[in-house]
């Protein structure tokens, strides 16, 4: 076969793939299936926010400095966000099944070698084979429920799969705060273990593992590497800008470097018999809508409740578990709402759902914005509760817009897209709108510091202090009498709170442009694809 031939087999939208035979027993069964791949992702989502808590134990008991520290969790979004899409090639082209396991079981050892770990450097490695294994693990198990759930059950199956993620995610720092607090930050590492081997048993005995009729037989190699090159560059310019600057020329060279390599990597695709990326994927307009949605979403969410928990811990003085007990809110709304999101997608399609998710997600990130030092637990529950209530229908619809939009032989790599979306957009949303704080902060402090008759600042301790405030720090020099230090307080929580207020107005706007996004889904013309493998 020509590579032209190949090239437009791989583009086009095939028709339905032969159902397969209804499954008998435990294997194969589709609730069962949706189970044993929520432990797995339950890990990957858990690892995300969790070990957040357990990062001043881990400086303190290895001696870490603050950039190594920084490194625990860059290194496996890094990681995960570069290899997603790869990964889900390698789904499609050796099995959703076997790649599933592998991405449990080295997880799993991962998370184990953490524990075990004396030095940061260690840490800091094996964190980045949990990133590695983590994306292995992610979009197969999207092609697993793609393939075994029928297409008028699907959306519900992915409403209780974005659940574990959203609840793992928000739950994180609760469950952190109690094993760092009352047992050890090794305990963090060391709970994986036995929930990967429980997701292991499980998957042996329960997944049923699916091949489409069009599966990859090859590897994009040149693909594989330049998409690679292309995320790095743009997830490292991303993570790093904050310390370089923006106007830096570090920065925009890393930047400059992605486009490029996207570039080049788009002109190969169009060229390789059998493309990582088909490009034909994104003549779908559904599916590229949904991946710009999981973008928009992505920094909205993550770049706002990123500050929140300064907020919290800072402004307030609450404890890491009081935080995310005060998060417990968004966690429960989206717990409830994920499932009824996607029974409404099931029976309307995902458009309303999506346009209506992220319009309550504007409405509670300008709620967010109106936060004082003062406010009370009851008005914060109503925006965090109305955050959750907005994402639930966004995570779901828009993953069913982007997943059942691919052909099923690409179901794989329409998983990575949907993760590598979220990922990109968190960094994104993370820089984006920590620039935003930042330049709020330095362009306020000076001012609030002299309207509040404080003590002159020289130019080096202004940014010293800038850099407190940006995590809602006070920058109280010890010793300082205690008037001084309240007035010094009062200006910090302030001036971090106008930058927080300005961040979040950011965000609220990037979710009314996401409404817009919204109105162009629609449902998976090739859902119907999967068309199930057992009977419900």
């Amino acid at each position: 076969m020509t590579s032209q031939t190949t090239v437009d087999k791989a583009d086009r939208v095939p028709g339905p793939d032969p159902v397969p035979a209804p499954a008998k027993g435990l294997r194969g069964h589709p609730w069962l299936t949706l189970f044993s791949v929520a432990i797995g992702v339950m890990m990957v989502a858990l690892d995300g926010t969790i070990v957040a808590i357990a990062n001043p134990a881990i400086q303190k008991d290895l001696g870490a400095s603050f950039a190594d520290v920084q490194w625990i969790t860059n290194g496996y979004f890094l990681a995960l966000a570069v290899t997603l899409i790869t990964a889900g090639k390698l789904g499609d082209r050796f099995g959703h099944r076997q790649t599933f396991l592998i991405g449990v079981v080295g997880f799993a050892a991962a998370s184990g070698a953490i524990g075990l770990s004396d030095s940061i450097a260690f840490v800091v490695t094996f964190r980045v084979f949990q990133g590695l294994f983590g994306a292995l693990l992610m979009p197969a198990a999207l092609g697993l429920l793609r393939a075994t759930f029928p297409a008028e059950k699907l959306n519900m199956a992915i409403g209780i799969w974005g659940m574990v993620i959203g609840a793992s995610t928000a739950g994180g720092p609760i469950l952190g705060g109690v094993l760092v607090e009352h047992v050890s930050w090794q305990s963090v590492f060391f709970i994986n273990v036995p929930v990967g081997v429980l997701a292991l048993i499980l998957g042996l005995v329960i997944l049923l593992d699916h091949r489409a009729e069009n599966a990859p037989r090859s590897f994009d190699i040149p693909g594989i590497v330049l998409l690679s090159g292309a995320m790095f560059c743009l997830v490292w310019a991303l993570i790093k800008a904050p310390e370089w600057g923006w106007g830096d020329g570090l920065t925009w060279t890393f930047l400059a470097a992605a486009v490029l390599c996207f570039a080049v990597f788009a002109f190969w695709e169009t060229r390789v018999a059998e493309p990582l990326i088909p490009l034909g994927l994104f003549r779908s307009m559904p599916l590229s809508a949904g991946v710009v949605l999981m973008v928009l979403m992505a920094i909205a969410f993550m770049g706002g409740l990123f500050f929140v928990t300064f907020y919290l811990q800072n402004v307030h003085g609450m404890s890491p578990i009081d935080s995310g007990l005060h998060l417990l809110p968004l966690t429960g709304m989206m717990i409830v709402a994920s499932p009824l999101a996607g029974a409404m997608i099931t029976k309307v399609g995902p458009r309303i759902p999506l346009a209506g998710g992220m319009a309550c997600t504007a409405i509670a990130m300008y709620g967010m914005s109106t936060l004082e030092a003062g406010t009370g637990s009851g008005i914060m529950s109503v925006w965090f509760g109305l955050l959750g209530l907005g994402l639930a229908p966004v995570m779901v619809g828009a993953t069913e817009v982007i997943v059942g939009n691919a052909p099923m032989e690409l179901s794989g790599v329409a998983g990575g897209l949907q993760q590598a979306a979220m990922q990109i957009g968190g960094s994104l949303g993370t820089a984006v709108l920590g620039a935003v704080m930042a330049s709020k902060v330095d362009n306020d402090l000076a001012g609030n510091w002299t309207d509040a008759k404080l003590p002159p600042l020289t130019p080096t301790q202004l940014d010293q202090a800038s850099e407190a405030v940006q995590v809602g720090a006070a920058p109280v020099p010890p010793g300082t009498p205690a008037a001084i230090a309240e007035k010094i307080t009062g200006v910090a929580h302030d001036t971090f709170i106008s930058g927080m207020s300005l961040a979040c107005l950011v965000a609220s706007g990037v979710a009314v442009v996401a409404i817009l996004v919204a109105t162009l889904t629609k449902r998976g013309d090739n859902a119907d694809a999967a068309a199930g493998a057992a009977h419900i």
